[in-house]
């Protein structure tokens, strides 16, 4: 690598440079930078950064190609962030709640675009409910990460729908009400991918992300998050503290790319493979060999499990590759409805006056 000389004052000497390493590219020539955003303005800490920062990694990783992947928000801390990574992406920030409706209409005009949708506590379980759930039944193809810390950060504190029962804080009183684990409703609604991760772990992030983006239909990842600000003390389930001396993980998470050598890093155990529409794998090692991901009602008695006696469990929870998305439901075929012609989405002059005839 050549080293740069500069002129040193007015005495002629010169001074080396330090070298410039290039940046390492990916499989589709981008380097890690074409991937990133703004800078964050969330507070220092917060586990949403640290999400973005895998989101990052995961799709500089994967090789994708950030103009096919389009990014999807609400309102909140949360749905700030889409700012603050993939930069080159197309995004859409929709209102309070409602940012299912709105992936479901750009990704029905483009259905080969990859949906990303980051939500939060209060976007998803409290207003957002309903559209969570339904666009869970129609198994629209995105991939969609709750950003969980139990609190609306960005309006000062007020418990969410995910807040612990009894807990307290300093501006908000005390929660009367059960917290609901959206992880369990997208279950029971017909998701096919539902997993669990912690912003502190991001390891696991990275590996859960990139699985969920090669997954056909909607991939759930709830990912606790603590808002370093209303909601980090020591007994809540929100905490860093917390979810680092209680995180249990079902299982070891590995994810192997379709064109990809299969290599198997696990200790001798067992191991799960699933294969993705895509060709790509899922490797799962039980720890405690007791869970089995594609085992529905085990799925769920596994999150009520864990309810009753206060675990975080983190890992892949739930998997079906079996179910048709949105798209293959409406036999969309190959071309995007956004790049047909007017004249194969519009029925011709004649067609409607023969229609009108018949019903005279």
């Amino acid at each position: 690598m050549a080293i740069a000389t500069t002129a040193n004052g007015g005495n002629g000497a010169a001074t080396k440079a330090a070298p410039v390493r290039a940046a390492a590219l990916n499989s589709i020539g981008l380097s890690k930078l074409d991937y990133k955003g703004l800078e964050s303005t969330l507070c220092n800490g917060c586990g949403h950064d640290s999400i973005s920062s895998q989101i990052i990694t995961a799709c500089y990783e994967l090789g994708l190609k950030p103009e096919n992947i389009v990014k999807f928000s609400g309102i909140g801390c949360s749905s700030k962030s889409p700012a603050y990574f993939l930069s080159r992406s197309f995004g859409f920030n929709a209102l309070h709640g409602r940012m299912p409706s709105v992936a479901q209409g750009a990704l029905l005009a483009n259905h080969k675009l990859l949906g990303l949708g980051v939500s939060g506590d209060g976007d998803t379980g409290s207003i957002g409910i309903g559209q969570f759930l339904h666009v869970i039944r129609r198994n629209l193809r995105m991939v969609y990460i709750i950003e969980n810390n139990g609190v609306y950060g960005l309006t000062k504190g007020q418990f969410s729908a995910t807040a612990d029962l009894g807990q307290e804080l300093k501006h908000a009183g005390v929660n009367e009400f059960p917290p609901l684990d959206l992880c369990h409703l997208a279950i029971v609604a017909g998701a096919g991918f539902v997993a669990r991760s912690f912003a502190g772990d991001p390891k696991q992030v990275v590996e859960l992300l990139k699985a969920a983006f090669s997954f056909r239909g909607t991939a759930v990842i709830d990912i606790i998050s603590p808002c370093v600000t209303f909601n980090n003390h020591e007994d809540s389930t929100k905490s860093y503290s917390w979810g680092k001396s209680h995180d249990e993980r079902i299982n070891d998470f590995g994810f192997i790319m379709a064109q990809e050598e299969i290599r198997v890093e696990y200790e001798p155990g067992e191991v799960k493979e699933v294969e993705m529409f895509d060709g790509s794998k899922i490797l799962l090692k039980k720890l405690d060999g007791s869970h089995d991901p594609t085992d529905k009602e085990a799925a769920l008695r596994l999150l009520m499990e864990a309810h009753d006696k206060q675990l975080f469990i983190t890992g892949l929870i739930y998997i079906n590759t079996e179910r048709p998305n949105l798209a293959e439901t409406f036999r969309l075929g190959d071309t995007p409805l956004a790049y047909l012609p007017e004249s194969k989405l519009r029925p011709s002059r004649e067609s409607l006056e023969q229609i009108m005839r018949s019903m005279m």
